[in-house]
């Protein structure tokens, strides 16, 4: 079944837009929705990062989930069900703002993600392999490597393959999060029965400005994305309903499958002993020795009989739920890219969906071709380090990411404004409210991002991200600063590029 026509549709839609439209196939149910933000929000690879922060942790994403994951699910949800375009975050800056400021807008939210996949998830997926299946030595570079690459290329294949077919990564994804961190979180309470927890005072829970500025930028991560299944609003059945109805439900489970296991790893190892990069593996192995093996003097685990095999499973568990974040957010924001072609904002090159599996096969390879050469490229810069690659990779992607919602918030009260007879089946309560505070807070944490501790002793002791030190504050301004304008800059030459088919429009159409 092909995509109809959209009520919305400015009267300056390019000829390009109804060619391409017609390839799209409605194969998107509800509960494919569902399973696709449970992906997109519920991610593994920072669940370590967010504990190495202490028990301040969980107290910042309880107040996070207050003011900002709750209200951006409310402002997504009347977006995605009054402006059901294929497209959808681009589609919403580019009609409230334009087509440069979308163009600028949806580059930043499409190269975010193969850096993302190629970079995080896949030495995130490299370290569950060797910490469970070759006993926590480091792969060789050849070995990395393959192992990398497949990933990668497993992950743009799925995402080439027609959605009816593509969506069983995502759904597998989910259950696979659901399983891994239900058994996670019911082993810490056998381990603790056994073996007693870490305890905690209500004054490690106290919130620091400190712990605000480094801890808001990687939660605000994990906390966006309710806008992704949009990407592909025209492949919906009934997208008006089934939006809404899948980001009040993803938000709830969402918010118990990141507390649960950050409030589990905490009680179980010592802060100290918590990194970004292998904090919730080296957990996992803790404490499933309840099912077989021990924990020595020194804290290294050994899993044996089912403890090992139960390990296993987390593991491959853990390798899908990282493989299944990066394929649900390159589908859609490969789509959004391809959208922002055939509508003049990008070449037009790009914007074209495949006739044989309805998906946009040239922006998918493009992904593929960046998140290899991030791969490549990184890990020859941090000489191999698994460590350096994860955060160096992680902090781009963050800043990259959050930026891109400086166009998707504020466009809620503007596309009121200027489309007041759009059916909206739901509306957000107070839309300039919303829009303002998550504006604010995505500003904020951009700003701490570049400049760590900017307005309170920049790059003071408390603020200084791991490796750096106070003198080295401008190097590092310029490692954050200097891709995000250019990608900025590389989405102006975008919308130029896209001029030709701005040229050709279908008016009235």
């Amino acid at each position: 079944m092909t995509a109809g026509p959209i009520a919305s549709e400015p009267v300056d839609a390019p000829a390009a837009a109804q060619t391409e439209r017609q390839k799209l196939r409605k194969h998107f149910g509800r509960f494919d929705i569902l399973f696709f933000l449970l992906c997109t929000i519920v991610g593994v690879d920072t669940i370590g990062t967010v504990a190495s922060s202490g028990a301040e942790a969980f107290t910042w994403l309880i107040v996070l989930a207050v003011v900002f994951f709750v209200p951006s699910a409310l402002l997504i949800a009347e977006l995605g069900a009054a402006f059901p375009d294929e497209g959808g975050p681009y589609i919403w800056t580019s009609r409230a703002f334009g087509r440069l400021a979308g163009a600028v807008n949806n580059f930043l939210y499409w190269i975010t993600n193969p850096v993302w996949l190629g970079g995080t998830l896949a030495v995130s997926a490299a370290t569950a392999y060797t910490t469970f299946f070759n006993g926590g030595k480091d792969l060789s570079t050849p070995a990395f490597y393959a192992f990398t690459l497949v990933f990668v290329w497993v992950g743009v294949l799925a995402a080439i393959l027609s959605f009816d077919v593509g969506k069983w990564i995502p759904t597998i994804g989910a259950w696979s999060r659901i399983l891994l961190l239900g058994l996670f979180t019911v082993t810490v309470v056998v381990y603790g029965a056994e073996h007693g927890l870490h305890g905690f005072g209500l004054g490690d829970f106290s919130p620091t400005y400190a712990g605000f500025v480094g801890l808001v930028p990687v939660l605000m991560f994990n906390y966006v994305g309710f806008e992704l299944p949009n990407t592909a609003g025209e492949e919906m059945t009934d997208a008006q309903k089934d939006v809404p109805y899948g980001i009040f439900r993803s938000a709830i489970i969402s918010v118990l499958l990141y507390a649960l296991p950050i409030l589990g790893i905490l009680l179980v190892l010592p802060v100290k002993a918590i990194t970004g990069l292998g904090g919730f593996l080296d957990a996992i192995r803790q404490v499933f020795t309840v099912y077989g093996g021990h924990v020595s003097a020194d804290g290294t685990a050994t899993l044996s009989g089912a403890g090992s095999a139960l390990g296993d499973l987390a593991a491959i568990m853990f390798i899908l739920t990282v493989l299944s974040s990066g394929v649900t957010w390159i589908m859609g924001s490969d789509r959004a890219l391809a959208v922002s072609g055939y509508d003049g904002a990008a070449p037009r090159f790009l914007g074209v969906i495949s006739s044989r599996f309805g998906t946009p096969v040239r922006v998918n390879i493009l992904s593929g071709l960046v998140s290899t050469a991030v791969l490549i490229l990184a890990h020859q810069l941090t000489n191999g380090s698994a460590a350096k690659l994860f955060g160096a990779v992680l902090g781009l992607a963050v800043s990259t990411t959050l930026v891109s919602y400086l166009g998707i918030f504020p466009a809620l009260p503007f596309l009121r404004r200027k489309y007041p007879n759009t059916p909206r089946p739901y509306r957000a309560p107070f839309p300039w409210v919303i829009s303002i505070v998550l504006t604010l807070l995505i500003v904020f944490a951009s700003v701490q991002l570049v400049a760590p501790g900017a307005g309170d002793h920049w790059f003071g002791s408390a603020y200084a991200p791991d490796g750096w030190s106070h003198a080295e504050r401008w190097k590092y301004l310029l490692t954050e600063l200097v891709p995000l304008v250019g990608f900025m800059l590389l989405g102006v030459v975008f919308w130029a590029l896209g001029r030709p088919t701005r040229a050709s429009v279908t008016s009235g159409k």
